[in-house]
């Protein structure tokens, strides 16, 4: 009787063990750090490890480039929650200005990685993201800098434009339109066809004309280009 209760109770604590920890109850916080950068409508996206928005080095999926050149995140949210993830969209309301902070709750239940990702304006195709981060399993607050990344599915041209999909330009919200110039030559580039770490954009310092209609005073930036605060609870 005295083994079969031992041996009761070394199954029962391996069975703890065993059982992966959650870490489901998060607060997570997202500050623009740049000068002039705004970033579109955020995702927050809780998943599982075999999930992925993107990767370094690959090319980015139709639904990734709908997100870096046009600020949509509808697609990657289907993604998501077609994965058995949950998401928070939009927890800014809108535009995340340079300087601002945006917070959001978010139950990310079974799912064990956490991604963040945003279009970043001005720019053809560059994104802030936080990509397929172990969420930490103790309660506490942690802190991440985020990087800027480059789709590499448009020309870093540098001009205004549509933003859609295989178009060139980036689109050109309120209250962004009095910082940005017009009527640029455009940069000679070509789309790298891969995600990369962005290369900052160039800029020129003629807004009424020049081969950018980038400010260079204004809309140049360094990574890490945002923070993210975690709120373990």
């Amino acid at each position: 009787m005295m083994m079969n209760l031992r041996t009761t109770l070394l199954a029962a604590a391996i069975s703890t063990l065993a059982t992966p920890a959650m870490a489901a109850d998060l607060t997570v916080e997202i500050t623009n750090l740049t000068r002039g950068i705004a970033f579109t409508p955020l995702l927050v996206a809780g998943h599982d490890a075999d999930t992925a928005l993107f990767m370094p080095g690959e090319a980015a999926s139709a639904n990734l480039q709908k997100m870096a050149e046009g600020g949509d995140i509808s697609g990657l949210s289907a993604d998501v929650t077609g994965a058995g993830g949950v998401i928070v969209d939009n927890p800014a309301a809108g535009l995340l200005l340079a300087g601002q902070s945006a917070s959001t709750d978010i139950d990310t239940g079974m799912n064990t990685q956490l991604s963040i990702v945003a279009m970043m304006l001005p720019t053809n195709d560059g994104f802030v993201a936080l990509n397929s981060l172990e969420i930490p399993t103790l309660a506490g607050t942690y802190y991440y800098d985020l990087n800027g990344y480059d789709a590499g599915t448009e020309a870093n041209d540098e001009m205004r434009g549509s933003g859609a999909p295989g178009e060139a330009g980036f689109p050109v919200p309120e209250p962004l339109d009095a910082s940005i110039g017009m009527s640029a030559t455009g940069i000679a580039a070509v789309a790298e066809e891969f995600v990369h770490i962005h290369r900052n954009v160039l800029g020129d310092s003629d807004l009424s004309g020049g081969v950018s209609d980038i400010d260079s005073t204004v809309h140049r930036w360094l990574n890490p280009v945002a923070r993210v605060t975690l709120t373990v609870k």
